[in-house]
């Protein structure tokens, strides 16, 4: 009789490494996955850029210091990064830079009026949308590793089979300083 429970105690023992060996495997994969999505969108707005930059020459004499700055922000971005705050931060910069772009845009007319520009600007708008919407994704499946790995019994598990927490994508120190003051209504 003590010899089944032992072997029920082994076997469940078994069990729960295999279930939460597997779990943590599969919270890996799914952040993973969430930052190849958030890269498949940075593609996608790393590839537009020469074109809104193309359809900004074309139609202004446009200060060649903002552009300057967009093509060197989109280099940097596009180098990627150390770790994922870096990267953070050099994505940050080129929405900072595409953000002033559009901003100067309100002082050209022709510009404004362009199609070319105009359709540029939803699909970089629509572009952004989809970064933000992946980050958000990446978070939370982060946020589920880093639980899995942290949490009592799994830590045990995790440490073992060298399971790392994931950082999380973050704002920039200047975009947390923008969020956290109060916005103007002025009529």
């Amino acid at each position: 009789m003590t010899t089944y429970i032992i072997i029920g105690i082994i076997a469940a023992l078994v069990l729960w490494v295999v279930f939460t060996y597997n779990g943590l495997v599969s919270f890996r994969n799914r952040g993973l996955e969430a930052w190849a999505d958030i890269d498949v969108q940075l593609k996608r707005r790393y590839d537009l850029i020469p074109n809104l930059i193309s359809t900004v020459k074309g139609a202004a004499n446009f200060e060649t210091s903002t552009l300057e700055k967009v093509v060197a922000a989109r280099n940097t971005a596009m180098a990627g990064g150390s770790s994922t705050a870096e990267k953070a931060e050099n994505e940050n910069m080129l929405t900072g830079a595409l953000k002033s772009v559009f901003a100067l845009a309100e002082s050209y007319p022709d510009l404004k009026a362009s199609a070319n520009f105009l359709e540029l600007q939803r699909e970089l708008s629509d572009t952004e949308d989809k970064i933000q919407a992946a980050r958000r994704f990446y978070n939370s499946n982060v946020m589920s590793l880093n639980t899995a790995i942290e949490s009592f019994p799994g830590n045990l598990l995790a440490g073992r089979f060298s399971f790392k927490n994931m950082e999380l994508f973050q704002l920039s120190e200047s975009e947390k300083e923008v969020a956290q003051k109060p916005v103007e209504v002025k009529f």
